[in-house]
């Protein structure tokens, strides 16, 4: 998938406005990336493909009828998923990052899209995060036993809430999709590259 076409993706999916928003977010993350590594400098060509298109699976996978619950993004560095997600939907939404540089970034984001009444930062571990979440998620942050484990005891976790992971195809070990039924596998739209497994917890 080119650039011009993962933006085509996201267009025909959540429209022109929504598009142009992310180009906003997304020209500050390529602005700060020489400043703090927000995500990998060999992917900065292909952030359309590689990060926000990814981040906006989880949209369609926790559902229409979840576009205005609480959502929780732990470990959210550059912004990817919890940030994108955000400037796609109504619901309220908390970030938290333990890294107080990227906090900040996120919260300097917060303030330049107009976000403040919708999106929270907390520059703080997960454990230390006030929110009562319908919906968390988590991006290549723990291994997938830990992910597909952590979720079922996070205080956060709204009761009948959901939780999301994803993991680097490329970094999955030929075990990591079977592990005693905890996790389902979801992939990715045919239009885009496996790059990431998704897995939902109900």
């Amino acid at each position: 998938m080119t650039e011009d076409d993962a933006q085509a993706w996201v267009t025909d999916l959540f429209g022109a406005e929504a598009t142009e928003r992310l180009s906003a977010f997304v020209a500050m993350v390529v602005e700060e990336a020489p400043h703090q590594n927000l995500i990998a400098p060999s992917t900065i060509p292909t952030i359309w493909d590689r990060h926000v298109v990814d981040s906006l699976q989880l949209v369609a996978l926790a559902g229409a009828d979840t576009s205005a619950r609480r959502w929780l993004d732990i470990g959210t560095g550059g912004g990817f998923p919890g940030m994108v997600v955000a400037l796609v939907r109504e619901g309220p939404v908390d970030l938290v990052e333990p890294r107080r540089r990227r906090a900040d970034f996120l919260q300097l984001c917060v303030a330049r899209l107009g976000l403040g009444e919708q999106v929270r930062v907390h520059a703080s571990k997960v454990e230390n995060a006030s929110a009562d979440a319908a919906i968390i998620s988590a991006r290549a942050v723990a291994s997938l036993q830990n992910l597909c484990v952590a979720p079922r005891t996070a205080p956060q976790r709204r009761r009948g809430g959901c939780f999301l992971g994803g993991v680097s195809t490329r970094r999955s070990s030929p075990r990591s999709s079977s592990i005693g039924g905890l996790c389902s596998t979801w992939n990715k739209a045919s239009r885009t590259r496996s790059r990431r497994s998704w897995f939902w917890i109900g």
